[in-house]
């Protein structure tokens, strides 16, 4: 690998006698790391039925590395959503953030879900998740993850953070910003991030990071976190710009984060910084751990929590007439209530609408809640999205497949099933499929036969 000079003489004098370690380090095959979706199926359980050798990621309470020769993305367990394919030390980001149950969150940055969906599992369908992009194509990337793990209580959109800010004052317990940034922690994993580096390098992105911030600071409640992270190395883009928020902002305070043996601390001298607290700061180097680069600090916000910053309105409109009457008869086979008033219908498609979103006209967003599915003529058809928020306990009228059977091959390509003699016995109609004990999707079942209603742009390809 040929890396730029001006980036190996700004490494040499932030490494010192490290530097031909990262240099080794560089030449080393890339780790391979993947999360467990918590919100489906635990660590614990995950590791029992793990279809290929993981080994624990130390500072990941659910990270595993996995061999560079397995496919994790061609087993149906990825299909299900019960992991997210991830380079380790970008799992830090959201694991070092402590969302609560009940919070409310806003993923800045979010595209293409890595951290997003990780912050929802953190909720457990509690409180509300906002996570944005200003890319509609990596927006569209993000829904997906956001769906395929089965979050109900978000709302994806893709604006500006100043326009966010109009918005939402004031108004998030916790915030991520993975920013964009130089990519210096990358260059092993994708090199051609270094054509990009010479393009735009560190001062380029300090600025942007810095705009970013700006405007992302007054959505912060008092007595609020900021997470701010980066995947580069570039003492610019990290504890300069950290000390910038330091000196805009008095109420912004750094804290400290859960360690790690293998994490360094800031470096406040590389910036020619007096502010100790910037040791704070988080630096993550690949010759020092199973990873790529990045970069945290975490900020609390002074001050307490006011009843009106609390103070937000319940969405949906709730369904009536024929909507109600359609809806209803395809609840008979569920096993969960969804609250009546957050169900609303808009030009015949259903969603479940969180319930801590305000009124958010003039923003551009992809989706609102839990898309629950599409009324049609005499009938209510359940949306993919819905089959992933769904538990397989959830629905009575489930097709449980064997993780080894065939079919379940078949049914993500898309495929018609022949259902067996016992199998057979499952009322007509809509089947929620389930590899094992996790849903897939639907199937609408006529005689020995079912009908494949797997969503045909996440097929197997």
């Amino acid at each position: 690998m040929e890396l730029p000079i001006k980036f190996c003489d700004e490494m040499k004098r932030i490494l010192g006698k490290e530097y031909n370690a990262y240099l080794a380090s560089m030449e080393e095959e890339r780790k391979f790391g993947l999360r467990v979706n918590t919100a489906k199926i635990s660590s614990e359980e995950f590791e029992k039925i793990a279809p290929f050798p993981i080994k624990k990621i130390p500072y990941i309470e659910n990270g595993y590395y996995y061999d560079s020769e397995v496919q994790p993305a061609k087993h149906p367990y990825y299909f299900a959503g019960l992991y997210y394919l991830q380079d380790p030390s970008a799992m830090t980001p959201a694991s070092r953030l402590p969302v609560e149950r009940g919070d409310i969150v806003l993923d800045l940055c979010a595209a293409p879900g890595g951290k997003a969906t990780e912050l929802a599992a953190r909720l457990r369908g509690t409180g509300l998740l906002i996570a944005n992009d200003i890319s509609g194509k990596r927006a569209r990337a993000l829904l997906k993850n956001i769906e395929l793990f089965g979050v109900e209580n978000s709302f994806i959109v893709t604006e500006y953070p100043q326009k966010l800010a109009k918005h939402f004052t004031g108004f998030f317990d916790k915030i991520l910003i993975d920013a964009p940034c130089s990519g210096e922690g990358m260059f092993r994993r994708n090199p051609s991030m270094i054509k990009a580096w010479e393009q735009n390098g560190p001062e380029f992105y300090a600025k942007l990071q810095r705009e970013i911030i700006e405007q992302a600071l007054p959505m912060l409640k008092p007595g609020g976190m900021l997470l701010y992270s980066t995947c580069t190395f570039s003492p610019l883009e990290n504890e300069g710009t950290v000390e910038k928020i330091l000196e805009s902002d008095a109420d912004m305070e750094l804290v400290e984060m859960e360690g790690y043996e293998g994490f360094e601390n800031g470096r406040p001298e590389l910036i020619k910084s007096d502010r100790k607290e910037l040791l704070r700061c988080v630096r993550i180097f690949p010759h020092k751990l199973g990873g790529e680069g990045h970069f945290l600090a975490l900020f609390h916000k002074k001050g307490g929590e006011t009843e009106e910053s609390r103070c937000v309105s319940r969405s949906g409109k709730g369904l009536w007439g024929e909507e109600k009457r359609l809806f209803e008869a395809f609840c008979a086979n569920l096993n969960r209530q969804f609250e009546p008033e957050r169900l609303e219908c808009k030009n015949g498609m259903l969603y479940y609408m969180p319930p801590l979103l305000p009124k958010v006209n003039g923003l551009r967003f992809l989706r609102s809640g839990l898309f629950m599915g599409e009324m049609k003529k005499n009938r209510f058809e359940p949306s993919q999205s819905l089959a992933m928020a769904l538990k397989k306990e959830d629905y009575r009228n489930c097709l449980r497949l064997s993780v080894s059977d065939d079919r379940v091959i078949r049914y993500l390509k898309g495929e018609t099933l022949f259902l067996t003699e016992a199998e057979n016995g499952l009322a007509n109609g809509w089947l929620l499929v389930c590899v094992e004990d996790y849903p897939l999707g639907w199937g609408k079942k006529t005689a020995g036969v079912l009908k494949n209603k797997y969503h045909s742009g996440w097929r197997w390809q």
